[in-house]
């Protein structure tokens, strides 16, 4: 499918305050997610390994978890770098959000960063799987938790991003709180034109003075 594409450029307190705290916890996410990955690889951080051997009893498959489009916004703060993210949210039969998972960058890095919005009810210490058509599945830790959901989030090197350029369909695996696997798979196929694409809106940060 395809069509013109418009870039809508906002500002206002309003919505600049969500965005921003959108995208800031976005920020905080690639903080901790570092920070817990520098903890996991120093020695003198012990892991509990009861949690580390329990596998799951079963396994079943979200099939009531339904996709919209890829999307892609920016916001660019007063005197910093833009933040863009590219998202894709699952939803139930009733609306409610069931995951929703970002690809978040900042202007110039050449970094990004990958976070998964869980749903509730999911087994912390067993770390979200995400796999890329047949590809070997990416290990994604939960990094902190909202009153409503739980976020797993890693560095996305740039072989993941490629993957995902190409890729036809992302599989993610969590656990849930029975110890049961629990299965979605999401499309691909737009995520490469949307996220090489200028946003469809940008929004900036207004500073009265």
């Amino acid at each position: 499918m395809t069509g013109s594409h418009r870039t809508e450029t906002r500002s206002g307190r309003r919505p600049t305050t969500y965005v921003f705290t959108v995208l800031l916890l976005a920020m905080v996410t690639s903080e901790v997610s570092g920070q817990r990955a520098a903890a996991q690889q120093n020695p003198t951080v012990t892991p509990n390994p009861a949690s580390s051997e329990i596998a799951p009893r079963g396994q079943r498959e979200a099939k009531d978890i339904a996709y919209g489009d890829w999307s892609k916004s920016c916001f660019r703060p007063a005197g910093a770098k833009m933040i863009c993210r590219t998202s894709i949210t699952g939803k139930f039969v009733t609306g409610q959000t069931a995951t929703r998972l970002d690809i978040v960058e900042r202007e110039g890095d050449g970094t990004a960063r990958l976070q998964v919005f869980a749903p509730v009810g999911m087994y912390l210490p067993k770390p979200v799987k995400v796999a890329i058509d047949q590809g070997e599945a990416y290990l994604v830790p939960y990094t902190w938790c909202l009153t409503n959901a739980c976020v797993a989030g890693i560095a996305a090197d740039p072989k993941m991003v490629r993957e995902m350029d190409s890729g036809q369909t992302l599989r993610l695996e969590f656990v849930d709180s029975n110890l049961l696997s629990l299965t979605t798979s999401l499309p691909l196929g737009q995520f490469a034109a949307v996220h090489k694409a200028a946003p469809a809106q940008v929004f900036e940060q207004d500073i009265d003075e």
